[in-house]
């Protein structure tokens, strides 16, 4: 794969580059051998994440398909599959036509698809390759007939897999109540053989902004409903499969989807998916609190030694340092996110002096605001920055700052380039 030589954190070189080349280069970001603002991922934290869920998953006999909307990388997608992931979630045809390039074999498209030439797409990918498993939601009698009367048309000998999406007053898809979701599942099973009722899924994420007890509260309840959707389905014998999917699981809440559809009550076996897009990265923000709540709640996840580790940072230069107690830093909303919060500043470092990043633990230290190229950093009293220093910033929701990056440095922990990753957003 070629990467550019216009691309955003590329040495200025003026060729094109392999990708598989870049970890030959012997750059070094601490040496200055990269263009700033430069967005790098820390090799050790990932490895230690990896195997953090990997340990997870061994414990409570969950299934994991990643959520790939996360970081849109083939090669990080092909760490995930490498270390037993199930399958691979994604949200939009665009992210399963990546996917698929990919090598991805197995797919749950996490969302409502409508559209005629999303659902020609899945028909000619399902009809080309017979080895192909994928999975879709319907929440609809209307998306059920699209479904149903462009499979028939096709008569692609296999039927389309789909999962009944329980939704939640004032959430996102899904349906309000379980007669609908029941009215469903017959009409799936009447569609038969075009498409298949495979499972339920839903999506608790949304509730990851409310105070830590009363998500829980409203996590467990809207679980439970989607467990009760799935029983009086299967009641029924609506359910096509051998064995009955039920999915959720985002990155916060992933605890206690094994825990409620752990007490399902069917007359087939279940397999319990989780969807967790951002532990491979983690954060050092939204995903941080999220994953600590999570310690306290779950006995499994306290039985596994150490926790995740931020792996995402974006580095820059101070370009300004105006006053006593402000820094201006040369990178802003185009390279990191802060829909969730801005990002922490998490490492100092200046050239020439020293071998390794220095902490910044103590208080004082904060984002106050952000322009399109540029962040202000605010200063504790008697902080010793100077123009020409380089400042490590952990990102909030790393959704928002990988779709910033074509491509991402692996860096190894002497911040010496090891490889890189590319994405596609």
């Amino acid at each position: 794969m070629e990467i550019f030589p216009h691309t955003k954190g590329l040495p200025f070189r003026g060729q094109n580059i392999a990708l598989e080349e870049i970890g030959r280069q012997g750059w070094s970001l601490l040496a200055e051998d990269l263009p700033f603002p430069v967005a790098v991922l820390r090799r050790p934290a990932l490895a230690n994440n990896s195997r953090w869920m990997r340990e997870f998953i061994a414990r409570t006999g969950a299934k994991l398909a990643p959520h790939g909307k996360t970081t849109m990388s083939p090669q990080l997608f092909a760490m995930q599959m490498a270390d037993g992931a199930w399958g691979l979630t994604l949200a939009t045809l665009q992210q399963v036509r990546v996917a698929r390039a990919a090598g991805i074999g197995r797919i749950l498209l996490a969302n409502e698809i409508i559209g005629r030439a999303d659902i020609t797409y899945v028909l000619d990918e399902l009809e080309r390759h017979p080895s192909f498993d994928f999975y879709c939601l319907v929440d609809s009698l209307e998306g059920v007939r699209r479904w149903t009367e462009s499979a028939a048309a096709r008569a692609i000998g296999r039927p389309v897999k789909m999962l009944i999406e329980i939704g939640y007053q004032g959430g996102r898809a899904g349906c309000r109540d379980l007669d609908t979701a029941l009215e469903i599942a017959r009409a799936l099973k009447e569609a038969e053989p075009h498409v298949s009722p495979c499972g339920v899924e839903g999506f608790e994420g949304l509730h990851q902004s409310l105070p830590a007890d009363q998500a829980a509260r409203q996590v467990r309840e809207f679980l439970q409903r989607i467990v009760s959707a799935a029983e009086r389905i299967d009641a029924e014998r609506l359910f096509a499969a051998d064995e009955i999917i039920l999915t959720a699981g985002g990155s916060a809440f992933y605890d206690l989807v094994v825990e409620v559809f752990g007490g399902a009550k069917l007359h087939r076996p279940a397999s319990v998916i989780l969807r967790s897009g951002c532990y491979l990265t983690h954060d050092a923000g939204l995903y941080q609190r999220s994953f600590n709540e999570l310690k306290q709640r779950s006995d499994d996840a306290q039985r596994i030694s150490g926790g995740f580790e931020n792996a995402l940072e974006v580095w820059a230069y101070v370009i300004s340092v105006p006053e006593a107690c402000r820094a201006i830093l040369g990178a802003g909303r185009r390279d990191f996110g802060h829909d969730s919060s801005m990002p922490k500043p998490l490492k100092h470092f200046r050239p020439g002096h020293g071998t390794q990043p220095v902490a910044l633990s103590a208080a004082g230290w904060e984002i106050a605001a952000v322009n399109d190229q540029h962040a202000h950093l605010l200063l504790p009293t008697g902080a010793d920055i100077r123009v020409g220093d380089l400042i490590a910033l952990g990102v909030s929701h790393p959704c928002t700052t990988f779709d910033k990056w074509q491509m991402l440095y692996v860096v190894d922990d002497e911040y010496r380039v090891c490889s890189a990753v590319r994405t596609f957003f």
